[in-house]
């Protein structure tokens, strides 16, 4: 593997073998097996999880790690092609990548949807601009429209939870006061896909996930039954609450931009406002199982996404989710930056 870009890139059984190396690592981190290593991380956008995981795992793994967050203690990164650098910002991504690779071993790059064009965001633009300047193993950090670090974290907690592989996975939109990007949801829905599970996605009128995403997911199942020998699971949508959780096994909540008005503020405010109501709590539950869990990426706004008496409860998986960050991240670096065949099996 040279490059963790998407989990698309991969087949289910390097996907299984990936969270097996996890499951090793977590068990014994091998302190030096990646001693010497360095690990770059260019943050365009905030982290806690990502950022925090990625450190800690090479530290776990003997390696050591550097930051760079543009505009703060450093230039600011310019990624528009042919932009015209009389304002402001002082570099451009085509001189400032190539040198960033050249100082580490492995690059990891995080950089947000612009939010303005859907077709560009979904068409990971920006993001394919930048790996293209990048000759060392890459990991996507969260892109536009993926977030594959986050998506072998919750797969892994999934498998852990002991939820079934054909399982029912609820995608539930939440509120939040301002359109956010569909890395996670895209990704979520792929995982889930990818794992076999049925996926209904819950989301009010004018939040359905854009159509390449649900056909890439939709391809993933066909690819997984057909490994398997069995039928493809089903991926739906849906506006009606009862009807989404009715056998639920795990409902996954994420706040998404609209996307009948992706890139207007003004109509996606509107939209946005009236679907407000769309705060998680226990109510929510009613038609699924007493043994189905919530599952969420963080950052989470409490009492606006989620009730803090959902977060607080039993049904609540959010802090485990963020601690699997860890022992992926492992894996992924590992599996980068040091041929398999010498993991201690």
């Amino acid at each position: 593997m040279q490059r963790f870009i998407d989990l698309a890139d991969l087949s289910r059984a390097e996907v299984l073998a990936l969270l097996a190396l996890a499951a090793r690592l977590e068990r014994a981190p091998q302190p030096q097996a990646l001693a010497g290593r360095i690990l770059g991380l260019l943050f365009m956008n905030p982290s806690l999880r990502t950022l925090a995981s990625c450190q800690a795992a090479m530290a776990r793994l003997g390696g050591s790690s550097f930051v760079i967050t543009p505009g703060a203690g450093t230039w600011q990164l310019e990624t528009r092609e042919g932009a015209v650098m009389d304002g402001g910002v002082a570099e451009h991504i085509r001189e400032g990548l190539p040198v960033l690779a050249s100082y580490c071993d492995a690059l990891g790059i995080r950089s947000f949807a612009d939010g303005k064009d859907l077709a560009a965001d979904l068409g990971e633009q920006k993001f394919s601009a930048m790996a293209r300047l990048v000759d060392k193993p890459l990991i996507n950090l969260e892109s536009a429209a993926n977030h594959p670090c986050q998506a072998l974290a919750d797969w892994k907690t999934l498998d852990e939870l002991g939820i079934p592989p054909t399982g029912k996975l609820v995608l539930s939109w939440a509120y939040h006061p301002r359109p956010l990007p569909l890395a996670v949801p895209a990704a979520t829905v792929h995982m889930a896909a990818m794992r076999g599970m049925q996926v209904t996605i819950l989301r009010p009128e004018g939040f359905a996930l854009p159509t390449p995403i649900l056909e890439k997911a939709r391809r993933a199942a066909a690819a997984c039954a057909q490994a398997q020998g069995v039928a493809p699971a089903t991926i739906e949508e849906t506006s009606d609450v009862r009807e989404a959780m009715s056998g639920a096994h795990v409902v996954y909540v994420k706040e998404w931009a609209g996307t009948t008005h992706y890139g207007d503020e003004a109509a996606d405010a509107a939209a946005r406002r009236a679907a407000r109501h769309w705060c998680l709590n226990e109510d929510w539950f009613a038609a699924a199982s007493p043994q189905c869990r919530l599952m969420h990426c963080l950052p989470v706004r409490r009492n606006v996404a989620i009730a803090d008496a959902l977060l607080d409860g039993p049904r609540s998986v959010v802090q485990r989710q963020a601690y699997n960050r860890l022992p992926a991240q492992m894996a992924v670096l590992y599996e980068l930056l040091k041929p398999r065949e010498t993991v201690s099996r």
